[in-house]
């Protein structure tokens, strides 16, 4: 109930379904508390979710760690660094929050996505003085924040920390960390100090016996100006000089095809087949996402192919992917096609995010009696629309004359208590009558008088 309410808008009765779940003491879920947080950031009401949380306490909930994440990460999003502060250290040690790693992590990822790498870096430091272990994630956070804001001589530092603490087995996922700092040095120019401490890696990190060291022979470029070519060769020296194994040849396709750099993904992923491992769902849909957004739709049929080829079954994730991809290329009746695919495909249901981008990219291209009958699917399925999505349907419907349709659909959103106010509109007149007649919304200005049975809810 509180994220129905939260998501058509209605904040004060979703204030009074939580104060309503406080009184009765009844259990509550981590992520009741979750969506909630999340709904006040969304409408601007960022003090408002820093309340909730702290009264947390007062309900029946054994475990809020996601609580804690979100409102961590809100707080640091709204720059409010004091704030996330005091939130980790009033909260982190309680035995409600069970990974305080994963808090720092996600502190760590949020300050470098808002280009504050060095405030990152000093989280990292404190981390000893906590006396919590840094794992490969924080790692691989903290390398590229620093390199994207240039930090080069710093990067370095945190690489020969990993040698003595996460690399002394040599895992091969640790393969993406590494790039990411030799990709920085060739692009800031400082290819001979990459290549220097590539040996290091193979060496110290990889743990890669000799026959398997590959030499880099800069003489075979010239003055160093194909950056890229000898950013493929450093690539394909970390594939090849660790010790094989599924995970180093996962973590680095996934990364190539992330940067959209499709071309070298597929020379790790066919030296990856071509060992004798079997590619994973998820480099298969990173190469999806990659073409999509290249824009290049053709592909995923391509992409699909070679995945039942590999013995890798599509999964609902990566028919999101393309879903969301041909809506957004303003393919949507083809989507509608892999909906169905979904339906046939044993165990892959399409879940709400499946039925709720497909309703939207129909609406924006003006098929709005084709996201009619996805959403009466997508209702049969038990999972809710939000009001805006309900609001475009509506309507749409009446610009092409459908006006008893619109009714409909108006009448199964009132069913269903959302009814079409923003959340803006209620965040300024909380105290808002909610009836159907008075101050009239705009999508019952869209149905008139004269054509529909509708005139009595204006």
């Amino acid at each position: 109930m509180i994220g129905i309410l939260g998501k058509s808008g209605r904040i004060t009765e979703m204030k009074e379904v939580i104060e309503l779940m406080k009184n009765d003491s009844c259990e509550c879920k981590d992520s009741v508390f979750v969506a909630a947080i999340k709904t006040y950031a969304k409408t601007g009401m960022p003090d408002e979710a820093l309340s909730l949380f702290k009264s947390i306490p007062q309900f029946n909930c054994v475990n809020w760690t996601e609580s804690f994440n979100t409102i961590l990460q809100i707080m640091v999003n709204e720059s409010r660094f004091d704030d996330a502060g005091r939130l980790f250290l009033d909260n982190s040690s309680r035995w409600e929050v069970s990974s305080r790693i994963q808090s720092l992590n996600l502190l760590m990822r949020t300050l470098c996505e808002k280009g504050c790498s060095d405030v990152a870096l000093q989280v990292f430091q404190e981390m000893d003085y906590q006396g919590i272990h840094p794992d490969r994630e924080s790692y691989q956070v903290l390398m590229r924040g620093l390199c994207q804001d240039g930090k080069l001589n710093e990067g370095i530092h945190l690489l020969y920390s990993m040698f003595w603490r996460i690399s002394l087995k040599g895992s091969g996922e640790d393969v993406v960390i590494y790039r990411t700092l030799l990709d920085a040095l060739c692009d800031n120019g400082k290819v001979e100090e990459a290549v220097e401490i590539l040996g290091k890696i193979l060496r110290k990190g990889l743990k890669a016996p000799k026959r398997c060291r590959i030499r880099i022979d800069l003489s075979q470029c010239s003055n160093f100006e194909d950056v890229e070519s000898i950013k493929r060769l450093i690539n394909e020296a970390l594939v090849k000089g660790g010790i094989p194994s599924l995970a180093s040849y996962r973590a680095m396709a996934v990364d190539l095809y992330n940067e959209n750099n499709i071309n070298d993904g597929d020379k790790v992923l066919k030296e990856m087949q071509d060992r004798g491992f079997r590619p994973t769902p998820s480099v298969y849909e990173a190469k999806l996402a990659a073409f999509c957004r290249r824009g290049e739709l053709d592909a995923v049929k391509v992409v699909e192919v070679e995945m039942v080829k590999a013995n890798c079954v599509p999964t609902v994730k990566f028919y999101n992917i393309v879903v969301r991809g041909l809506c957004e290329g303003g393919k949507s009746a083809c989507a509608i096609g892999y909906l169905k695919k979904m339906a046939k495909q044993m165990g892959c249901v399409a879940d709400e995010e499946t039925y709720g981008v497909l309703v939207d990219g129909l609406c924006r291209e003006g098929k709005f009696l084709e996201a009619s009958r996805v959403l009466e699917e997508m209702l049969v399925k038990s999972y809710w629309p939000c009001a805006e999505t309900y609001n475009g349907l509506i309507k749409g419907l009446c610009s092409m004359g459908r006006q008893y349709e619109a009714v409909m659909w108006l009448e199964e959103m009132i069913s269903q208590e959302d009814f079409p106010w923003s959340a803006s509109e209620q965040q300024h007149n909380p105290k808002k009558e909610r009836k159907i007649g008075g101050s009239c919304p705009s999508v019952l200005k869209a149905l008139p008088r004269t054509d529909c049975d509708a005139s009595y809810l204006l």
